[in-house]
């Protein structure tokens, strides 16, 4: 139990915060990518945006060299986790198993298949508590992430100090 409990002590410190200038960039980028979902859903009626894509928004502008934040994430990640959500609540309905598996199953197949983004985590239980239906896989996971992507694609590579992405593969 000792060596347990040793693990929860550190020497290590949080990481250096980064600039005023970053951050302002940052939220830019955040800010213009929800923008245009957001108009893009009221103006032709079809859903680009969901919950998790705000958290997308936070890796893809504010830790863009990260993993986590690629382009094969962000696409991948959330059609995976998307369709393992739907195939959980089309076979056992909206109960707190489906739930649980739908997340588990999602960050399982994610790490397997390098595709890790953790806001697409929370898709299984936003389509099992939305009932949602197949068609949610198009808009707005496929159409929606691939907007995330692109903008961040122009948006982080116009900053002389950022390239984006880090790979493709």
């Amino acid at each position: 139990m000792k060596k347990y409990i040793i693990k929860f002590k550190t020497v290590d410190k949080s990481p250096k915060p980064v600039t005023f200038k970053f951050s302002i960039y940052s939220g830019l980028g955040g800010f213009i990518t929800i923008t245009i979902l957001a108009f893009l859903t009221k103006n032709l009626q079809l859903p680009f945006i969901m919950a998790p894509f705000g958290a997308s928004c936070v890796l893809a502008f504010g830790v863009p060299e990260s993993p986590l934040a690629q382009p094969r994430n962000i696409i991948g990640g959330h059609l995976i986790s998307t369709f393992i959500g739907l195939c959980c609540f089309w076979l056992f309905g909206n109960q707190w198993y489906s739930l649980a598996l739908g997340v588990g199953l999602a960050i399982g197949t994610m790490l397997l298949t390098k595709t890790t983004h953790p806001p697409a985590g929370a898709d299984p239980i936003v389509v099992i508590l939305g009932a949602c239906h197949w068609d949610f896989l198009l808009n707005p996971v496929l159409s929606g992430s691939v907007i995330i992507t692109i903008i961040a694609l122009l948006f982080n590579n116009i900053n002389p100090y950022r390239k984006y992405p880090k790979y493709w593969r």
